[in-house]
């Protein structure tokens, strides 16, 4: 399989990484994909990472939440010796998802109903083999800056991890954070890059609707349960396409709606659940009290009485200008600006999102469809895999970005 190099012409930086630590982090890669674990229960996971980590001299340091930890390589207290002023941080996220790995390589999970189906495995190798190579860079005086390993549970448990991360102190110190996230139409080798929204918000919706029900020959003399649940259905989403600009992309799509047992039966109950998406940050800020007012007025329209769960998820994720630029010219340095593409915004969620509501930072996308395919296995699959030569390629931007 062929993959495109590092630019010789390029600014030479150090951190190369080392072909011993790149089969070590293959295999790392490969034992995590192996033992996925879900959002808070990583301890299996946590264990490897802290261990790895200290065996390279480093001082790890496990959430108060019992998974995840941080790392400190250099200080932001003065330290004589190390790196001072605010830390960058390199955040990974751990967790795995509730689904099968249908995939036949012998990697596969081994832990039946989970597999890390969204690339987590490939984060959270890629900052720990940066951070092994930016240690050693730091004994030898070679580090301009603190860096932060940031390993976070739960991504995929709403309303994120990073939430409670934050809550932990994680970016006490801290004055930027990058992230990746793995991006199967982007080809290894390569990255994805946006100033601004890069992500949607996204946010759960259940309700509950209730009335008197009767007799289907009666409709006159009930709450018409049935029909106040299809208008809420229908209604609501057109009424809240109203009340925001267009292009804040708010949008809610129902997932579930369940009413009534028999067919000469108005019943008493309905429920809905859904999924609110949002592409503007403020938009997102005012879609609790909108998403509300609105299902009111359809169900009380209806007779019906409404009760809302509105369950706040993650904003966007919006990239700070000076910090795409720092990811670009990191890769850029390692290979080239042709490795280099612009991106779309995407609706899926991202709770990274949430460490951008207080210190500036960028998420990019990582390539990992091997070069030549023309699709990808997409993310949250069973059978979603990488190509692994994404790995170095992480390590050596988030190197180089550590190193600018």
């Amino acid at each position: 399989m062929s993959h495109p190099a590092a630019d010789p012409l390029a600014p030479a930086l150090p951190g190369t990484l080392p072909e011993a630590l790149r089969a070590e982090l293959l295999a790392f890669r490969r034992d995590l994909h192996m033992h996925p674990e879900l959002g808070n229960q990583e301890f299996r996971t946590t264990a490897a990472i802290k261990d790895r980590l200290e065996r390279a001299g480093l001082r790890p340091r496990v959430l108060a939440t019992g998974t995840g930890l941080i790392c400190d390589i250099g200080t932001v207290d003065g330290t004589p010796g190390s790196p001072v002023g605010e830390a960058l941080a390199l955040r990974a996220d751990i967790d795995a998802l509730p689904i099968p790995d249908t995939k036949t390589v012998d990697y596969a999970s081994t832990v039946p109903g989970r597999a890390h189906a969204c690339g987590h495995d490939v984060h959270t190798t890629v900052v720990l083999g940066a951070g092994l190579v930016l240690a050693e860079l730091a004994r030898q005086g070679r580090l301009p800056r603190p860096v932060r390993l940031l390993f976070q549970p739960a991504e995929e448990v709403l309303p994120g991890g990073a939430a409670e991360a934050v809550e932990c102190g994680v970016l006490d110190g801290v004055g930027q954070i990058l992230a990746v996230h793995c991006d199967p139409r982007v080809d290894a080798g390569r990255i994805g890059l946006r100033i601004g929204p890069i992500t949607s918000a996204c946010d759960r919706l259940e309700v509950a609707l209730e009335g008197s029900g009767g007799h289907t020959a009666r409709p006159h003399l009930t709450t018409d349960m049935v029909t106040a649940a299809a208008r809420v259905a229908v209604d609501v989403p057109a009424v809240i396409a109203r009340r925001v600009d267009a292009r804040a992309g708010l949008a809610v799509t129902w997932g579930r709606l369940e009413t009534g047992h028999a067919c000469n039966v108005i019943p008493q109950r309905a429920a809905l659940s859904g999924t609110l998406r949002c592409l503007d940050l403020d938009a997102w800020r005012q879609a609790p009290d909108l998403v509300h007012a609105a299902i009111d007025e359809v169900a009380t329209l209806h007779g019906a009485k409404s009760q809302i769960d509105y369950v706040r998820g993650v904003p966007p994720v919006v990239n700070e200008a000076a910090s795409v630029q720092l990811l670009h010219d990191a890769m850029a340095a390692r290979r080239g600006a042709e490795a280099i593409e612009d991106t779309e915004q995407s609706l899926g969620g991202e709770d990274f999102s949430w460490y951008l509501e207080h210190v500036p930072g960028a998420m990019a996308r990582l390539g990992v469809r091997p070069p030549g395919e023309l699709s990808g296995l997409d993310l949250h699959r069973g059978d979603f895999d990488v190509d692994e030569y994404a790995i170095t390629v992480g390590v050596e931007l988030f190197t180089a970005a550590a190193l600018l």
